[in-house]
């Protein structure tokens, strides 16, 4: 075990106005357009307009936005493969 705590991950959508999210570890970037975030199931990129973070508390994973969702697009871990399998591929 690396010593690194995994928080479940959760996603709930509203109207696909309201968006509600756990297990978030870190937000990479964000605009108007798109939202960048690194969960404890991989990379989730949020698509829409008027986006607006409402609430991130990195302590607790959470992150609250606001906006017109459009879409979602996860992305495996970057780890994943552990060290040999990145170090071949």
């Amino acid at each position: 075990m690396n010593g690194e705590f995994e928080r479940k991950h959760s996603l709930t959508l509203e109207n696909r106005e309201t968006l509600e999210m756990s297990g978030v570890k870190d937000v990479g970037a964000f605009n108007e357009e798109q939202i960048t975030a690194t969960t404890s199931l991989g990379d989730i990129l949020i698509k829409g307009s008027a986006l607006h973070v409402d609430e991130l508390n990195l302590e607790t994973g959470s992150l609250k936005v606001s906006g017109t969702i459009g879409a979602f697009v996860y992305n495996d871990k970057v780890n994943a493969k552990g060290f040999f399998g990145r170090l071949f591929t």
